[in-house]
């Protein structure tokens, strides 16, 4: 079961990165476009581009211009990590259940500020 959500932003964690964002600081971050629980997969925005050449169809039809698009691929869940919005880190997140009854996020680990997301 994961935890991370649409509009979470993350930082990837593993993967070849390093060769792409030569030079930087830190490692890249975005905006989760799209989870997909069953494969364990997330779109992350501007992260694990592909490039995808596409036909033109018949405008009659309502079709599409041709072209060459870049659209993110999925990417798998492990190789990103949630970033905690008071430290600004990647952490863990686990789950704490209220007095209430209800469910909800924390942040977990050596950088946390074990808040409720």
């Amino acid at each position: 079961m994961s935890l991370i959500r649409k509009g979470d932003i993350v930082e990837v964690i593993a993967g070849n990165w390093a060769k792409k964002e030569e030079g930087e600081a830190h490692r890249p971050r975005g905006t989760v476009l799209e989870v997909f629980r069953q494969e364990d997969r997330v779109k992350v925005e501007g992260i694990n581009l592909r490039v995808k050449h596409t036909p033109v169809r018949p405008i009659e039809g309502g079709g599409q211009e041709g072209g060459i698009i870049e659209e993110e691929a999925p990417m798998h869940i492990s190789s990103v990590a949630f970033v905690d919005p008071q430290t600004d880190k990647p952490v863990r997140l686990g789950m704490k259940i209220k007095e209430d009854g209800t469910k909800v996020r924390v942040t977990r680990g050596r950088n946390s500020s074990n808040s409720e997301v």
